[in-house]
């Protein structure tokens, strides 16, 4: 059995984009992504919150700690769209310091769906998101010189990253950031960003199909799932 015929059999991945201009890198980091993952034989299933106009607004009746709460039906239309992936990619630029107000609607209603306070606390598993993998791609058109002297990237992996892992019992997460990602990017720079996203997406690929083990002992399994 060759490495493809091996991820044929399964992997499924939910990329939620967050970014308002169709033509941006983010846009071609979803690209990049979902282009890899199929090459593989793997499932990619592509919500682009601004395409399909995501309502972030958390309703009243939607708040978990109500009796009997009740969600709208575009919630629970996404719920059963991403429902069964192995791996949830969050592509979306940093903004103030933090992920889009649509990204962070999208954890509220869709995520957190029926997620009581103690639930988080106690990192109880969700049926959606216990023991899969998180991974997320950030832009910044900030420096990372600039980003670092801010503590931006220790910032977002402690406030977002692991609070989202422990908040629905995930596996594990990763985080990907480019930054100084400007009008007028060099295609040499972006050529060689985007390689990094489909590495990264064989990686992952290689890490639902085989596991973390058996990649740890032949890493080499990544380059092999791209030819």
């Amino acid at each position: 059995m060759t490495v493809k015929d091996h991820v044929s059999t399964g992997g499924r991945h939910a990329v939620i984009l967050c970014h308002p201009d169709s033509s941006s890198f983010n846009h071609a980091i979803a690209d990049a992504y979902c282009d890899a993952v199929r090459a593989t034989g793997q499932a990619v299933v592509l919500r682009d919150l601004y395409a399909i106009g995501f309502d972030p607004v958390l309703k009243a009746e939607e708040r978990p700690t109500r009796i009997a709460a009740s969600y709208g039906q575009d919630v629970l239309d996404e719920i059963e769209r991403i429902r069964g992936c192995d791996v949830f990619v969050l592509i979306y630029p940093i903004w103030f310091g933090t992920p889009p107000a649509m990204l962070k609607g999208y954890v509220e209603r869709v995520f957190g769906a029926g997620v009581q306070p103690d639930a988080v606390q106690g990192r109880v598993r969700t049926d959606l998101l216990g023991r899969k993998r998180l991974l997320s791609f950030s832009t910044s058109a900030a420096s990372k010189v600039w980003l670092d002297e801010q503590g931006q990237g220790q910032g977002l992996n402690s406030v977002f990253d692991q609070y989202l892992v422990h908040a629905f019992g995930m596996r594990s997460q990763e985080h990907r950031r480019f930054a100084h990602i400007v009008p007028g990017l060099s295609a040499r720079f972006a050529d060689q960003y985007l390689r990094e996203v489909a590495v990264q997406a064989r990686r992952t690929c290689a890490q639902i199909a085989f596991g973390d083990e058996a990649l740890l002992a032949d890493p080499a399994i990544v380059t092999r799932m791209a030819g």
